[in-house]
């Protein structure tokens, strides 16, 4: 037997017997993983839970340090797109003053490598990648998170 055909044979007979030590006893029974997604097929959609975002709520305190502000109100129907974005219809510097809305954090207007500029940054411009609205939704799983003491 040369060399070649011995390590083929090696290989087939130690992918057996690893086969054989994954595969469940038949007095066992199969492992049940308890997913998100419940027993719903990755190409079917899960219906949406009842929770609804919370109008004017009071400004949540932060749990984490650069946790970016939760929304205090519903964004339902706000239209973000790359011509047009409803926050800033509150929020940008100049109409702030008049809506009473927190003004959007000079840290929109820096570029990644920390040029100042004149409009949001490309990268800051889609609000509800990193702020989202309160809701009323129970958590999906239990947490034991606890904030930061320096926030507590």
């Amino acid at each position: 037997m040369r060399v070649r055909d011995f390590l083929k044979f090696a290989l087939a007979i130690g992918i057996f017997a690893l086969g054989t030590q994954l595969a469940p006893a038949a007095d066992q029974a199969p492992v049940q993983i308890k997913a998100l997604r419940g027993g719903t097929p990755v190409n079917q959609d899960n219906l949406p839970t009842a929770s609804h975002q919370e109008r004017d709520h009071p400004v949540s305190d932060r749990d984490f340090v650069q946790q970016p502000p939760l929304i205090p109100h519903t964004t339902s129907g706000y239209q973000i797109t790359r011509n047009y974005n409803k926050c800033m219809d509150c929020h940008a510097w100049q109409k702030a003053k008049y809506s009473g809305a927190t003004k959007v954090s000079v840290t929109h207007f820096r570029t990644r490598d920390g040029q100042e500029l004149d409009n949001i940054s490309p990268r800051r411009y889609f609000c509800t990648q990193c702020h989202v609205a309160q809701t009323d939704a129970k958590p999906l799983v239990e947490n034991g998170f606890k904030r930061a003491r320096g926030l507590q």
